[in-house]
């Protein structure tokens, strides 16, 4: 019962963590995947951390072996090499979400996403990535700064 509550309550962060990181189509599979996982390993959890950050560290794990496994980046970079080269970048009232997002860089996303998405605390997303609160803070920062360029290109280009 406890267990069904918690996927149920986790399920919609998780699902968008996952969709962010991969894509929508892969992202039912990820979240599968990572309470698959997160079962399996229900007996080492030590509760030393909150459960979402626990659960969110592993969906972040199936997502990085989903993209390894599959050459995410690549075909992803290649899809928005073939999408800018089309007569001209999209204005950016078309331009989703999902895309701008998805061109970051990979720590810069997953640091994005967990902080200004999914509403996490800059220690939780440290936690997660595993790396220092600071390195999280400026990984945000520059998300940022990457976002507004790419929308500002788009916006030339579209008026151009």
């Amino acid at each position: 019962m406890a267990l069904t509550r918690f996927i149920e309550n986790s399920q919609g962060d998780v699902w968008r963590y996952c969709a962010y990181l991969t894509d929508q189509q892969t992202a039912d599979d990820v979240t599968q995947d990572t309470y698959a996982r997160a079962i399996g390993s229900l007996h080492r959890f030590r509760g030393d951390c909150d459960a979402k950050v626990w659960l969110l560290t592993i969906a972040r794990r199936a997502c990085a072996d989903h993209i390894r496994s599959q050459t995410r980046r690549r075909n992803l970079m290649q899809r928005l090499r073939d999408n800018s080269s089309e007569d001209s970048v999209a204005p950016i009232r078309d331009i989703e979400l999902t895309q701008l997002i998805g061109s970051l860089d990979p720590d810069r996303r997953d640091a994005f996403v967990l902080t200004q998405i999914l509403g996490l605390s800059y220690d939780e997303a440290a936690e997660i990535c595993g790396c220092p609160v600071g390195t999280i803070r400026s990984r945000v920062a520059r998300a940022r700064t990457d976002a507004v360029y790419l929308m500002n290109q788009a916006s030339g280009a579209a008026e151009a």
